[in-house]
């Protein structure tokens, strides 16, 4: 079987290794956890940034960058490709544990899920749980998680604490800027999920998406980054079972919320994300290969527009 977080602690073991070429920084904690800060007080990379989109996904893909222009500015972008879709997307990638511990906080993602099983529902609908004795969680924090925290991860996981590594950066970051874009092929295969699409019938998923800027704001740069994929990310899947009707619901273009970058969208509805209308969180356009009749079909489109008033780049 596959384990996500075996292969996601080799990566981590690396990251370690080569700390101060990734520009980050190892913390040993009192009770033997490990933390590697990606963001919070160090300055992160484009390199951290794809190995921590790599653990998130469970080691089971493939990431680099590359330089393309949105209409005339050249911009960095993060390419995806995952050969276990329903795995390394839902299994580990998808951000479904919230860690609550004092008044420390996060979105948790990466292989510590498929170890907790949160949420359980979505091992039942992939049919997959993995089974190791360490495991790597990766935050979204600007803070990092203390000798409790990561005992509160080790107990849910059912391992001991001092085999627990976690990962840590802001989303106003360049490694936070990179991880997000870096969820672009995910969250496609989630919306399908949610349209109940069995997507252990997607073969392989492979998708880009712009690198936002970073900017100093939290907050300013949740909109950025989701903005990264909802106007301007793309996906191609292979897949079995094509459902017109459904796979045309999944471009974020079919949302109510959609025209508008993300952070006034979150803003007009008073800064509740229960709000907003869910199908928002999706890629621009998507292409997809059905196998079992050799056809190509594809839903949705860039906006070029939106992402620049996002990023509000200037000429200079």
């Amino acid at each position: 079987m596959l384990s996500v977080n075996e292969k996601g602690l080799e990566i981590a073991e690396e990251m370690m290794d080569w700390a101060e070429e990734l520009k980050v920084k190892t913390i040993e904690l009192k009770n033997d956890a490990h933390v590697i800060d990606c963001g919070v007080n160090v300055s992160g990379s484009y390199d951290a940034g794809l190995m921590f989109t790599d653990i998130c996904m469970g080691g089971l893909c493939t990431t680099g960058i590359s330089v393309h222009k949105v209409g005339d500015i050249p911009l960095a972008f993060i390419d995806v490709t995952t050969d276990h879709p329903a795995i390394s997307c839902l299994g580990a990638q998808k951000a479904g544990w919230q860690i609550s511990v004092d008044k420390f906080f996060a979105m948790g993602s990466g292989p510590s899920r498929a170890l907790s099983l949160k949420p359980k529902h979505t091992y039942e609908r992939i049919q997959y749980e993995d089974e190791h004795d360490h495991t790597v969680i990766a935050l979204e924090s600007n803070a990092i998680p203390d000798e409790k925290v990561m005992q509160f991860i080790a107990d849910e996981c059912n391992v001991p604490v001092e085999n627990t590594i976690a990962l840590v950066a802001p989303t106003a970051s360049i490694v936070g800027s990179v991880q997000v874009s870096g969820r672009v092929v995910e969250t496609g295969i989630f919306k399908l999920n949610e349209l109940g699409f069995d997507t252990t019938q997607i073969v392989s998923g492979t998708g880009t998406a712009p690198i936002a800027p970073v900017v100093k704001d939290d907050l300013k740069a949740m909109g950025c980054t989701n903005d990264s994929v909802i106007y301007y990310g793309s996906i191609v899947l292979t897949t079995r079972g094509f459902d017109e009707e459904l796979f045309k619901q999944v471009p974020s273009s079919t949302s109510s919320d959609y025209g508008k970058p993300f952070f006034k969208t979150f803003k007009d509805a008073g800064y509740d994300f229960y709000k907003i209308d869910a199908n928002i969180f999706a890629p621009a356009e998507m292409t997809v290969n059905d196998l079992d009749t050799g056809k190509t079909y594809h839903a949705g489109h860039l906006n070029a527009e939106v992402i620049m008033e996002s990023y509000g780049i200037s000429g200079i």
